[in-house]
């Protein structure tokens, strides 16, 4: 069915139809089709939420509208100021023709330069139809210099200039895993010294270039440093192998190419001083294909009805350039390989990143600007930060613990990109406080299981991790052949080697709970359930996995303590809604529950969980809350974050967080009895 006008107007009203609360949504609604002439999007949201703005960086002319929609749609649509960036010009094989070679596409002599404008002509209109409701909304292109003494092409959606584009244009691999030198690959091992620019037949850009290395990451730094973006979409750097064929799990242009990004982002934050802290969100790509599908029918629909526009499927001719209006190559298939119905994040997806120190003082926890940062909640209720830990590197997403004493650590992953590509590397880092309430100490390194990079692309989970009476701690991570490892403190402060701990299949990060016995849990899902280590008693050792035959999820776990068991929740494929089953250890090997829902309607992503309150991300792509045992509705904001919520349980009700887009932390406290909440920035 094509997405007309009408109908996307209709598709609106239901994505920002059922919001409350302070930052409401105020809905335009279309009556008919006369009506939408304006082409406005149908819904505001205030200042207070839309500030702040996005830069995407991908590699691919539509690595964006498969990967990182509807986080996009969402943005475009809130108002947010959004730029993409797209690393190569995505030239292929220069065939502009419908897989399976649907008659309306004849046969046609390669020519790359067209292909190449073909798909910018599609991403254009792709989002234009995103931000207006109207895929002919007009752009402005232009010609920028760049830092890295090239030119890139920079267009503009003249009806919302807040709306970029830019193109670098260079080379792609024409390969997904292929050994090819002349590509982002090769470039970032040293194999070639430049890459060469691979211009579209119609853009402004008239004198080719290259790039090496250094000048590819200061163009990617440079445009950074022009935007000054508050989130950093990127794809993912260490997607790993499948185990068989040794065989990357993504496109080598994705993986390669967040690398790059990757340094560029660590040499805005080195370099540029006077600017706003920023976060960075990593998006899984291909891996989605295997995975149950993460968003609900409706959204999956309204998300493939922009790749429709993309592949130019309905063949009119109404760009008028003489390259096509969109990439054929995708009409044929417009949802790719069980794309187009998923949206995952391969970083910074846990929920345990807040929790309780001393009595009523709360520690919360992200990455922002390549470190780790705080802020802190005195019992009075007074929040200030953030403060930056020292040290570079450190990953998106972070795990707190709290010690006996009231102290608090902070885990995560730090990459250090090394001087040489063979130093790449990605590591499990600790840092904790000297005294309750105290300052922390420095990072202490846990190392890694990974022998080599290229081994395994350095594709470690977050770590989670579990502290025993004597608060000493325990690190779980899924490793890059999909098993569980572990690495416990010793009585000296340090970390044992990373031993095994079974298991196959695992996907996205473990999670960890105690029971009210002291017994610790341990879960991990696989593509097609969950799998459980408990501990027999509080002192034995971790025993597992055990199958706990939980149906399939949409992979992110949440696991919270629950009388004598522990419950996880989770989310159920092709739907979004939360579901909840509670695991008990009291006979060594875990009791499993029926499966319940939990509340909530459709949705994706992780859920954080406290008492009776679940907070996670509704079909809107807003923060929201449901009551456990409530009714099936999410009680909305209107506010689009990054990563996943927090939350704590306290005398006083339910705490929870969320990192807005404007690299601040936001909060609610909901009453033990429920509320609307209301949301601020924990620092004013």
């Amino acid at each position: 069915m094509p997405l007309t006008r009408r109908r996307f107007a209709a598709l609106l009203t239901v994505l920002t139809a059922g919001t409350t609360g302070v930052f409401a949504v105020a809905a335009a609604q279309q009556t008919s089709a006369e009506a939408t002439q304006d082409k406005g999007p149908a819904s505001v949201l205030p200042a207070s939420v839309t500030a702040g703005s996005v830069v995407q960086v991908v590699a691919h002319p539509d690595d964006d509208l498969f990967f990182m929609n509807p986080d996009l749609v969402r943005s475009l649509l809130a108002g947010t100021p959004v730029t993409t960036a797209y690393l190569t010009s995505g030239e292929a094989d220069g065939v502009n023709r419908a897989n399976g070679g649907a008659a309306k596409d004849p046969d046609q002599p390669a020519d790359r330069a067209h292909y190449a404008e073909a798909r910018q002509n599609g991403i254009r209109s792709a989002y234009a139809q995103m931000a207006t409701g109207d895929r002919t909304s007009a752009w402005r292109r232009t010609v920028i210099p760049t830092a890295g003494g090239g030119q890139a092409e920079l267009d503009v959606l003249i009806a919302k200039p807040q709306v970029n584009l830019v193109w670098l244009q260079m080379r792609e691999a024409r390969s997904t895993g292929g050994d090819n030198p002349d590509s982002l690959r090769g470039l970032w091992n040293g194999r070639i010294p430049a890459l060469a620019s691979q211009l579209t037949s119609g853009t402004p850009v008239k004198q080719p270039f290259t790039y090496g290395k250094t000048q590819l990451i200061q163009t990617i730094s440079g445009v950074l440093e022009h935007y000054r973006p508050t989130t950093i979409r990127m794809q993912d750097p260490t997607p790993g192998r499948y185990g068989d064929p040794g065989k990357y799990t993504d496109h080598q242009d994705h993986m390669y190419g967040a690398r790059i990004v990757q340094a560029a982002t660590a040499d805005y934050a080195e370099r540029v001083k006077d600017r706003p802290r920023f976060s960075v969100q990593n998006y899984l790509g291909y891996h989605n294909g295997t995975l149950p599908h993460a968003l609900d029918p409706q959204t999956a629909d309204v998300k493939t009805g922009f790749l429709k526009t993309y592949a130019w499927q309905d063949g009119e001719n109404y760009c008028g350039s003489p390259s096509g209006c969109g990439d054929r190559k995708v009409a044929g298939n417009p949802t790719g390989k069980n794309w187009a119905q998923s949206l995952r994040y391969s970083r910074g997806d846990l929920t345990s990143w807040m929790t309780e120190g001393t009595p009523g003082r709360l520690w919360a926890f992200a990455t922002l600007d390549g470190q780790t940062a705080y802020w802190t909640r005195t019992p009075a209720g007074v929040w200030t930060g953030p403060a930056l830990l020292p040290g570079t590197g450190i990953d998106p997403g972070a795990t707190a613990v709290r010690l006996p004493d009231g102290r608090v650590g902070v885990l995560a992953t730090r990459t250090t990109l090394g001087s040489v590509p063979v130093e790449y590397r990605r590591e499990v880092v600790y840092a904790v406080q000297s005294a309750p309430d105290g300052p922390f100490g420095p990072w202490q390194s846990l190392g890694t299981p990974e022998r080599t990079d290229e081994e395994g692309t350095s594709a470690i989970s977050s770590p989670s991790a579990a502290v025993d009476a004597n608060g000493l701690v325990t690190v779980y991570l899924r490793d890059s052949r999909r098993t569980l490892r572990a690495s416990t403190q010793q009585a000296d402060g340090g970390f044992s080697e990373w031993h095994r701990a079974g298991g196959e299949d695992l996907q996205s990060d473990p999670v960890t709970a105690v029971d009210s016995a002291g017994r610790r849990h341990v879960y991990a899902t696989t593509t097609k359930s969950v799998l459980a280590w408990t501990q027999p008693t509080p002192t034995a050792p971790l025993v597992g996995p055990f199958e706990t035959g939980l149906p399939a999820t949409t992979v992110p776990l949440t696991a919270a303590p629950d009388g004598a068991g522990v419950r996880l929740y989770f989310r159920r494929p092709d739907s979004g809604v939360v579901r909840t089953a509670l695991v008990t250890a009291t006979s060594g090997k875990p009791q499993v529950s029926s499966v319940a829902e939990a509340g909530g309607r459709a949705g994706y992503g992780a859920v954080g969980v406290a008492g009776r309150l679940v907070a996670g991300r509704a079909d809107t792509g807003t923060i929201s809350t449901t009551g456990l045992g409530g009714p099936p509705a999410w009680t909305e904001s209107a506010m689009l974050y990054a990563g996943a919520p927090g939350a704590v349980l306290e005398p006083s009700g339910t705490t929870t967080a969320v990192l807005g887009l404007d690299a601040n932390l936001h909060v609610t406290t909901t009453p033990r009895t429920p509320t609307t909440p209301t949301w601020h920035r924990a620092v004013r």
